[in-house]
């Protein structure tokens, strides 16, 4: 079996854009759920600021479900 092409490699850990842009956020949203503690704090790879992947799951599967109804969701019931 052949190894992954290391572009086809997710990266374990992500700079600050890529973490927003991985949770679908701006980087300003990103850096004030950091300062809340709604997201991770960085890990330091030398003088490397990054966010374990991981951890943003799990941060990101611990935020609450939204309230009420998705209007998207009456698009397709039409």
């Amino acid at each position: 079996m052949r190894a992954p092409a290391e572009s086809a490699l997710i990266p374990r850990g992500l700079s600050r854009v890529d973490a927003a842009r991985y949770l679908g956020i701006s980087g300003s949203l990103f850096d004030q759920m950091v300062r809340d503690g709604r997201m991770p704090p960085p890990k330091r790879i030398n003088s490397r600021t990054v966010w374990d992947r991981l951890r943003l799951d799990d941060a990101f599967d611990s935020l609450p479900e939204a309230e009420g109804e998705n209007p998207w969701d009456r698009l397709g019931a039409a």
